[in-house]
């Protein structure tokens, strides 16, 4: 049986032989749609199918007028290239890639090889990332004996042509400048460089590691009163120093007889790092073994025992922030502290350090902070006394010693099927207290009680 081609052109053809719809063969026969042109039927070729007795012809069309099969990836037109394909990579991204790739092979050669090229290059235009890749690789080499010399001067090439370009340098590549700078001995430099990071705002901000190549290169260079400055810079961007900012200080506050300096950085050692590392221990024993440590003299504070207590107390309990107490020389032993807190050196017990008055204030401003955004959103439909208005009531009868929630400790072990607020156990608890006077505020009930008033 022969197809007969489609007197009109059609675009997609269906046949299916009627004769072999009336034969029974060992499988479904199912009709294939192909889309096709009328162009394409010049081009036909005649195949013949033979299958039992029954003789098929149809045209095999070719879009290309060959036999050869093409292959999907053949289909493609160099014009419209497969869209599963990644496109081709600008110079930019692959010179990025490239740098990247340096900075993980830590390869400062290499990236200096592709840097001179690019700037040579006029298909390549560099940006941020660029130099911010190859300044990091550069400050990474300060401490190696055999590329410091070449990683510091072409990092300064790179960092000028970059401010050149009209690009603003960010933080991070400020601190590798500044880490460049520090390790030529430049201090004054790198400290220049995170003032114009802080002067020109935005959204790169300073961070700790931005000014301790300065503050570390002036310590070193026991520049001390250049030192105290890039803390006080440090301190109005309200950055923390930590234990190697620190000790670098005290070190330096030592070295030049700034007793009191001295003091107040151990006392910053207190504060912020608690249990100090070996270096740090020994740059504060080599403090108190010197003659300065024993020439310091108290100006008679060491006398006045009642003004020390006042001041413990004011500052938490077990230390008095008055300065050094005592003359003579120090005894200096190294010991250990027994599970109770006892110095098994000295006897002494360690003293238990509460917060001072300006940080119970802090804690107490954000606490009221709190519970005001926390009432700003609740949405109840009982009426409830403002905190403003608590606040002013506490003012006037400020001789409470202890403020308790009411709330928690009548709802305190009530979580069983007929467990609620409990009143009694609000009162019975607390009765046998010695404070002069209790208050209690229990939020459900809204009401405010004295000791005097409590009844069973």
């Amino acid at each position: 049986m022969e197809l007969e081609k489609p007197s009109l052109p059609s675009s997609l053809l269906c046949a299916v032989p009627p004769c072999l719809s009336q034969i029974r063969l060992p499988y479904r026969l199912i009709p294939r749609r192909v889309r096709v042109s009328s162009s394409t039927f010049a081009n036909a070729k005649l195949v013949t199918l033979r299958n039992h007795t029954v003789n098929l012809h149809i045209y095999y069309c070719s879009m290309a007028g060959t036999d050869n099969r093409r292959s999907r990836h053949d289909e493609e037109s160099p014009s419209k290239p497969n869209k599963k394909k990644k496109g081709n990579r600008n110079p930019e991204k692959s010179l990025l890639i490239s740098l990247h790739s340096c900075s993980k092979r830590t390869d400062l050669s290499a990236a200096l090889a592709l840097y001179d090229a690019a700037i040579t290059s006029s298909d390549i235009r560099l940006n941020q990332q660029h130099f911010q890749s190859l300044l990091y690789l550069c400050s990474a080499f300060i401490s190696d004996s055999s590329l410091q010399t070449i990683a510091i001067d072409r990092g300064f090439q790179i960092f000028d042509r970059m401010v050149s370009s009209g690009i603003s340098p960010n933080e991070s590549s400020v601190t590798a400048v500044a880490r460049l700078a520090a390790a030529k001995g430049d201090g004054d430099y790198a400290f220049k460089l995170v003032k114009d990071l802080v002067a020109v705002g935005g959204v790169s901000v300073p961070r700790l590691r931005t000014y301790a190549p300065a503050l570390l290169c002036f310590c070193e260079s026991l520049e001390a009163e250049k030192g105290y400055e890039v803390e006080d810079h440090m301190d109005a961007s309200r950055i923390v120093l930590e234990e190697a900012e620190i000790s670098a200080l005290l070190k330096v506050s030592a070295a030049t007889g700034r007793e009191n300096k001295v003091y107040r950085y151990l006392q910053k050692l207190r504060e912020c790092v608690g249990c100090v590392s070996e270096e740090t221990s020994k740059a504060i024993e080599e403090w108190f073994y010197g003659v300065k440590a024993s020439e310091v003299s108290d100006n008679g504070i060491g006398s006045d025992i009642e003004l020390l207590r006042a001041a413990v107390l004011k500052n938490g309990g077990g230390w008095h922030g008055l300065g050094w107490v005592g003359e003579g020389k120090w005894i200096v032993k190294k010991g250990n502290v027994s599970s109770a807190g006892k110095c098994l050196s000295c006897d002494e017990h360690l003293a238990c350090v509460d917060t001072n008055e300006v940080e119970t204030e802090d804690f107490v401003n954000s606490l009221v902070t709190l519970a005001m955004e926390r009432k700003a959103k609740m949405n109840s439909c009982e009426p409830m006394a403002d905190f403003s208005e608590f606040q002013e009531w506490l003012e006037k009868h400020g001789d409470y010693e202890a403020i308790l929630d009411g709330a928690n400790i009548g709802l305190y072990q009530q979580n069983f099927a007929d467990g609620g607020f409990s009143l009694p156990q609000v009162l019975i608890d607390f009765l046998p207290m010695d404070s002069e006077y209790i208050f209690l505020q229990i939020l459900t009930q809204c009401s405010i009680v004295k000791k005097s008033s409590l009844k069973l």
